[in-house]
């Protein structure tokens, strides 16, 4: 079957629900959240192993299975999730409908064994996604679990990573959860390229120090406090750093610190330095990559910058010598925008190509 086929056979909604008392009977075997064969990739919170909840963008679910349907179910109004089917083209699929928990992700497939590999696409602050298992054809099951690769990178960012506006062409677009889409991302190109797993830790709107538009004396919760959570502005569960422990982490953090002529370089450098202290004590053997964005005008562009190389130059000085610097190349525009004048689909591309050696070098990847 060829990918635009499957593309077009995957995208069929059900209206069965699978909430406790219903009586409409779900067909296939359905394989529960908790089976052994379903691999997970970011933070989740298993507190309920049949129902594990997240809300970090590119969080993974992989698996192997058998048969020639495939079905998932996840809490109603999750959002959009990415799929792909083999090495098939991915697609978009969407839990936004307060009655549906059941979408088909394929039909009339050769009846073998497939993987599957489905990936959160947005921010799940206000939706709260849960996803709940998959349903196959009768008499088959889950197999053994997927080979993640072995190459693990954390992202730590902003909107740009999360790809705010990926799938927009129009650069006065307002936010939308439907364009927004971690898997066109720099990090997700990224990951692929290099053959690695990810996790992203980021939130539209975030900073070190200052939140977009925030006092110029900075917010009570940024980043470093938000980097604690297993879930974004859930101060309840807090991530067990052990769980994972990435190989490289690239942190892009100080667009919306410096948005509006509202900033004060000193906070973001003070705020900057202790927060990559942090990240280093809780990820002490990975390389860590300080990004500049390319989102921001000559001026903010140039302090950041300059901030960056201290801290970077501050931590080689006292014996720290896996801490790099890298900067993107600004946007212009001739690559288009997306929604509120973000990245492009072509400049996530584009950031995706520049970083990508970079990675590979300093990993000897």
């Amino acid at each position: 079957m060829n990918k635009r086929v499957l593309a077009v056979v995957a995208a069929f909604f059900l209206t069965t629900s699978i909430f406790a008392g219903s009586t409409l009977p779900i067909k296939g075997n359905v394989v529960k959240a908790d089976n052994p064969g379903i691999e997970y990739v970011g933070r989740i919170d298993f507190s309920n192993p049949e129902r594990p909840a997240f809300n970090f963008p590119g969080t993974e679910i992989r698996a192997n299975f058998e048969g020639t349907s495939l079905k998932m179910m996840a809490r109603p109004m999750s959002g959009y999730f990415m799929v792909q089917i083999d090495s098939c083209e991915a697609f978009k699929v969407s839990f936004n409908s307060p009655a549906d928990s059941v979408v088909t992700l394929a039909t009339a497939l050769p009846d073998k064994e497939h993987s599957v590999r489905v990936a959160y696409a947005m921010e799940g602050l206000e939706t709260h996604p849960e996803f709940w298992g998959f349903i196959l054809d009768e008499d088959c099951d889950v197999l053994r679990p997927t080979q993640l690769p072995e190459r693990r990178i954390e992202f730590i960012g902003n909107s740009i990573t999360c790809a705010y506006g990926v799938e927009s062409t129009e650069a006065s677009a307002p936010f939308e959860y439907a364009t927004e889409n971690h898997f066109y991302s720099y990090a997700t190109r990224l990951s692929d390229a290099l053959h690695a797993i990810h996790t992203s830790i980021s939130r539209s709107g975030i900073g070190v120090y200052r939140n977009y538009n925030g006092p110029k004396t900075g917010d009570k919760v940024c980043m470093p406090q938000e980097f604690k959570h297993t879930l974004f502005a859930d101060t309840t569960r807090q991530w067990d750093f052990s769980r994972w422990q990435p190989d490289v982490v690239c942190i892009n953090l100080g667009t919306n610190d410096f948005s509006t002529n509202n900033y004060d370089a000193s906070l973001y450098e003070k705020a900057y330095g202790n927060f990559l202290a942090e990240v280093r004590k809780v990820y002490p053997k990975a390389k860590i990559v300080l990004l500049s964005g390319p989102m921001l005008g000559e001026k903010e562009n140039s302090i950041e910058k300059g901030v960056l190389d201290r801290l970077q130059k501050r931590c080689a000085k006292k014996g720290d010598k896996a801490i790099y610097r890298f900067d993107f190349t600004p946007q212009t525009g001739s690559l288009g925008y997306g929604a509120s004048w973000h990245p492009s689909f072509k400049q996530q591309e584009l950031m995706a190509q520049e970083l990508t050696p970079f990675i590979k070098g300093i990993m000897n990847w």
